[in-house]
């Protein structure tokens, strides 16, 4: 439904109340701008901040800049000042912003000056304006300074101006968030003779700024920069406003021109002189193309020279609108109202004077209508290029249209004869108007005028007497043909307007579906290569196109990630147009103007500035996408773009995470294991040098000594042990290396390593004769029963006994090692196998590594290790393996055996 004239649009209230909330809601930035140091930014931010502070606002330097004023040090007296934090940089201490401070004072109000400052190494963040973002985010005003010169946008066109490269910038999005700036100006010619004086700079410091930086010629386009560019914020706030309190009457404080662009020839003409006019005010200009409802939709011809003449504009730095509306002059002047334009190019028209008469005139609607809007008219073609229709449209009217609605007139009248003669019915008009309704259903508009005249000599042939002449013997049937034929040619009117709504809306509707099913697709994409095949199934069903999904590389080169159909692959001529694309990020191939020629057309996938991907579309025929067809595209390929982002970023926080993590075990292992290696080493330290330090010991000390030498060296060689071997595992490059052996062989290995350890404690294995043979990596798991022995014997005294079971449940091995120990913890079940987790018995030594790798060890094998207390006391420790269906390969016997 099109919306009416004055009528707010509700889409774009809901977006201006919802900027409106998130302003609300977020802290307020106040920068003070101006085009060069010493025009006194620092001064006007003091004086604005005491004005505050005799208010009783809380206000608080940070970081202020004097560079030796003695005036602007003056202002800073009784202000609240930060300590500045010290940071050692080569062989000096430097000065910088203490952050930490700030957040922890929390005043109302900072003053920070010197937004492009770069910080000291050692700081949080690299520069002051991230220290801002960061300060704003915490709910904290800032107050800060700034040049022009700092402004990323224009630091290339700084350095032409001055030759003085500016390494210091501040991204747009900073100055851009900033909810209030004020410029802060004087005339280049005080400027110099403040720096003259000494007040901008030190003496030695102001005579090489006056002989490169401050010149007069470089001071008076920089403060033009700084105006031009305030200007544009300027006037950015007054659309803001107009729009926030709906005034519609123009007001003329800056010029910005609006070119009506419609598919005629000459229409390129009229854009270029509407650039050359723009140029010449020095102003901001529009394109704007009318797609009124109720009227034909253009041609396919048409169609494409309008959005050649849209390219155009765009190309000369135009703003291109595309607007629908009820009546072209309407929607033009709705546009101009809203986006306050002064003046309005037209073409000159070039049609006969009756075509005004019967259908209006377009140019007389704009300026009859325009107010204090100017409209300037041009020698080009913008007359009612709007209701051109292509002669790729007009054939079919002109023919199967015609035909089809002579052949609907001709069965109604046969019906009303019938009716007639049958029935008796006397007012048969009815029928004709039913007639002339199905004729404009199924034809064109001149078609369905055809139609209503058709009705009309029918009527007047078959049902007015005299009958079967076209005489009217009674003048009443004279207003009967007036009405017949104006209410047909009515009906006919809007019901080509709804059949056209309809086809506006199923178009809408489709697009619609075609962005929701790819969005909805694209979020579950865990991966490039998901997301290709998403985007390509959705293209190809979408425009009915063979696509192929390349993905661009970080050297520059394309790959293919996805095909539909999957065997579609381009040649070395299209995937050259491809990797044109990658380099340039402009569509190319089929239907633009570069390399119309092939038979693709590539399309960029962009993200942030950056090439992601190219999408290219092989289509029958001669022709290209059509326009709709082409926003269509874009529109697909920025939702794309975001999920190729979205992926990046999700691998990069999983990066993060891993580092985080690595970091976090890296800190836990240091914590952990720095006594426990200390105490062998200690030990180990403390024999030896006994050894060699008194040499008539006797041999049963000496043999003590080696002893725990020996003891200890063995407890530090498997402390390290364990610490590789969590390495390995939580890097995740262990591969079990399987092999089908007996179960009793790996635990028969771990009780015999562990002989020693288990002296003293009697243990008792249940292991069935019929166990299967098992895949398992032999090293690995009798590294996991040495790890749950070695538990056990430390958590159990000696004498109490060691129970090892093994039974076979279906497809699954289970494994028991249990003790007779204290147990664990009621609620530590899951606990005791986070790392560096050890348990509160008095006298266990240990890392607590012990446990978490051999839950890691049955993992890599697919089985589960829980952990339980044993009834009747004790712990109880569970090994579930997987039993695979297939069988091990029967031992060949030896050569030789029997």
């Amino acid at each position: 439904m099109t919306r009416q004239p004055g009528r707010p649009d509700p889409d774009a209230l809901l977006a201006r109340v919802t900027a409106e909330a998130r302003r609300e809601a977020r802290t307020r930035f106040k920068i003070f701008f101006g085009f060069a140091p010493g025009v006194g930014k620092t001064y006007r931010m003091l004086q604005v901040a005491r004005d505050l502070e005799a208010e009783g606002v809380d206000v608080v330097i940070g970081a202020i800049e004097t560079h030796g004023r003695y005036d602007t040090a003056g202002l800073m007296l009784g202000l609240e000042m930060l300590p500045r934090r010290a940071l050692p940089y080569r062989g000096r201490v430097l000065e910088e912003f203490d952050l930490d401070a700030a957040l922890a004072r929390r005043p109302r109000i900072l003053l920070l000056d010197e937004l492009a400052h770069t910080n000291a190494p050692g700081s949080r963040h690299a520069k002051r304006w991230q220290d801002v973002v960061e300060l704003l985010d915490a709910g904290v005003e800032v107050y800060t300074t700034l040049n022009v010169q700092h402004v990323e946008s224009l630091n290339d066109v700084v350095e032409q101006i001055t030759h003085v490269p500016v390494r210091e910038t501040v991204p747009d999005s900073i100055l851009e968030r900033a909810d209030e700036v004020e410029i802060v100006d004087v005339a280049p010619e005080e400027l110099l003779q403040r720096l003259r004086e000494g007040k901008v700079y030190l003496p030695e410091q102001a005579e090489r700024a006056r002989e490169h930086f401050f010149q007069r010629g470089n001071l008076l386009a920089l403060r033009e920069l700084a105006l031009r560019r305030m200007a544009e914020r300027v006037d950015s706030d007054v659309l803001e406003y107009r729009a926030e309190h709906g005034v519609d009457v123009p007001w003329p404080t800056a010029e910005r021109v609006l070119v009506c662009v419609g598919p005629a020839p000459d229409s390129a003409r009229l854009v270029r002189a509407a650039r050359r006019i723009a140029a010449g005010l020095r102003a901001p200009w529009v394109a704007a193309s009318v797609q009124a409802s109720g009227r034909p939709p253009l041609g396919d011809e048409d169609r494409e020279r309008l959005e050649a003449h849209l390219r155009l504009a765009e190309s000369l730095g135009a703003e291109v609108a595309r607007l629908t509306g009820v009546g072209v002059p309407d929607a033009i002047l709705e546009f101009a109202r809203r986006r306050n334009v002064t003046r309005i190019v037209l073409g000159k028209p070039r049609h006969p004077r009756w075509r005004d008469r019967l259908r209006g005139s377009l140019l007389d609607d704009i300026i009859r209508g325009s107010g204090d809007i100017e409209v300037t008219v041009l020698a080009g073609g913008a007359d009612d290029d709007h209701e051109r229709v292509s002669a790729v449209q007009r054939a079919p009217a002109r023919g199967a249209g015609y035909l089809r609605a002579l052949v609907v007139i001709a069965l109604t009248t046969a019906v009303a004869r019938a009716a007639r003669a049958l029935l008796g019915v006397p007012d048969v008009e009815m029928l004709f108007l039913l007639g002339v309704m199905i004729a404009a259903l199924t034809t064109g508009r001149r078609a369905s005028v055809l139609a209503a005249a058709l009705a009309v000599v029918s009527y007047d042939f078959f049902f007015v007497p005299p009958p079967y002449t076209l005489n009217v013997s009674d003048a009443r049937y004279l207003l009967t043909f007036v009405m017949l034929f104006g209410v047909s040619v009515v009906i006919g009117t809007l019901t080509l307007r709804l059949r056209e709504q309809q086809a506006a809306a199923v178009g809408r509707e489709r697009r619609t579906s075609a962005l929701y099913g790819i969005s909805r697709e694209l979020g579950a994409a865990l991966d490039d290569e998901g997301v290709a095949a998403v985007c390509a199934r959705a293209i190809a069903e979408a425009f009915d196109v063979e696509v192929v999904f390349l993905r661009v590389r970080g050297d520059g080169d394309l790959s293919d990630l996805a095909a539909v159909p999957r065997e579609a692959a381009l040649s070395p001529s299209e995937r050259a147009v491809a990797q044109w694309v990658a380099a340039h990020g402009q569509p190319a191939g089929r239907g633009t103007d570069t390399l119309p020629g092939e038979p693709v057309i590539c399309a960029p996938v962009r993200a942030w500035g950056d090439v992601l991907a190219v999408l290219a579309l092989r289509t029958e025929g001669e022709r290209g996408l059509g326009a709709e067809q082409h926003t269509l595209l874009e529109a697909l390929a920025r939702q794309v773009a975001l999920a190729l982002d979205r992926v990046r970023l999700a691998a990069e926080a999983r990066q993060a995470a891993l580092r985080a993590k690595t970091e976090e075990l890296r800190s836990g292992l240091l914590s952990s294991v720095s006594h426990d290696l200390r105490t062998p080493l200690a030990a180990i330290t403390g024999a030896a040098s006994t050894l060699r330090a008194e040499a008539e010991l006797d041999a049963a000390t000496r043999r003590d000594l080696t002893d725990a030498i020996c003891e200890e060296a063995e407890r530090l060689e498997r402390l390290v042990a364990n610490l590789l071997d969590m390495t390995r595992l939580d890097s995740g490059t262990v591969e079990p290396k399987r092999e089908w052996v007996p179960l009793v062989e790996v635990i028969g290995g771990a009780l015999t390593r562990l002989e020693r350890r288990l002296a003293g404690r009697p243990v008792t294995t249940t292991l069935p004769d019929d166990l299967p043979l098992v895949s398992i990596d032999p090293v690995l798991l009798e590294q996991l029963f040495r790890n749950l022995l070695e538990n056990a014997a430390k958590y159990t005294p000696p004498g109490s006994p060691l129970d090892i079971r093994a039974e076979r449940d279906g497809g699954t091995l289970s494994v028991d090692v249990a003790d007779r120990g204290p147990g664990i913890p009621s609620g530590d079940e899951e606990r005791i196998f986070e790392r560096f987790h050890r348990g509160a018995h008095a006298g266990v030594r240990g890392v607590g590594l012990g446990l978490p790798i051999a839950r890691a060890i049955a993992q890599v094998h697919g089985g589960r290790l829980v952990a339980a207390n044993r009834p009747g006391g004790g712990a109880v420790f569970r090994l579930t393996l997987p039993l695979p269906s297939e069988r091990p390969p029967p031992a060949e016997p030896a050569e030789g055996s029997a």
